[in-house]
């Protein structure tokens, strides 16, 4: 029996293309007459215009900034919303501008992380009828990460740590903070336990009667950093040094609804 199989493209074979060995290309379905309705169609049964604030990293009167319900295999991948049920084509000239801008930031924004090399932009529109845009970072010196499979690779790697995965959320928010809205993802607390007793050595001679009564106290447990004190620890803004990108594509205080397919 002849081998109908087409084969292979040639983007099998580039350094960025995640599988190797054998492969085989699937079957073309039949395309249908009628296509079925996305996802939140009807607002009354969206999930982004029923998802609450504090689900958020980031808040606006117009837009707001989801992630993931979990550690990612990137450094970052969220999710631009406008708040009103449109789609890319349905906005009026006020949003379609902020949603250029909020583009621009939003990269910004993740770039200015460390071990961040490029942002990838990407919009898709065929799971959901509400707007949402992609933004996925790839790691610095990951070149086989480059170009249109990232999105594959964040489901292939290992899962940054929560702790670093929630600093990079609150970093992003602190940031877009500066512009106006509201950061809503805090940066991780500090797990502080001061010993229970102080051994300070058996032949060590006993100076605690010499030292005023002030002097025993243990130092204060340290204050989780606020705010403010995020935004001043974020690297400076790089503006007009990166060439831009044209490839395609828990308990959480942020803990947004799970989304597992780039739709």
């Amino acid at each position: 029996m002849a081998d109908n199989n087409p084969p292979l493209p040639d983007f099998t074979r580039w350094p960025s293309f995640p599988f190797e060995g054998d492969m085989r290309v699937k079957p073309l379905a039949a395309p249908v007459d009628v296509e079925p309705p996305r996802s939140g169609e009807d607002a009354a049964d969206c999930v982004a215009c029923n998802t609450p604030d504090d689900e958020y990293i980031w808040i606006s009167e117009r837009w707001r900034v989801r992630a993931m319900d979990r550690p990612t295999g990137l450094p970052m991948v969220v999710i631009l919303e406008c708040r009103s049920h449109l789609d890319i084509g349905d906005l009026p000239n006020l949003l379609a501008a902020e949603l250029g801008v909020m583009t621009v930031r939003l990269e910004r924004a993740i770039r200015s992380l460390d071990g961040v090399a490029r942002v990838h932009v990407n919009r898709w529109g065929d799971g959901s009828a509400h707007l949402h845009m992609w933004f996925l970072a790839r790691p610095q010196g990951r070149l086989q990460l480059r170009g249109t499979f990232l999105t594959l690779w964040d489901d292939i790697l290992p899962a940054i740590p929560e702790q670093q995965w929630r600093e990079n959320l609150a970093m992003v928010a602190a940031w877009l903070a500066e512009f106006g809205g509201q950061a809503i993802a805090e940066p991780p607390h500090i797990q502080w336990e001061s010993p229970s007793t102080i051994n300070y050595g058996g032949d060590q001679k006993d100076t605690s009667s010499d030292q005023p009564a002030d002097s025993a106290r243990l130092p204060d447990a340290p204050t989780r950093h606020t705010s403010g004190d995020l935004i001043a620890d974020i690297p400076a803004q790089r503006v007009g040094t990166e060439e831009p990108d044209t490839s395609a594509p828990g308990t959480s205080p942020v803990a947004p609804a799970q989304v597992s397919t780039p739709y």
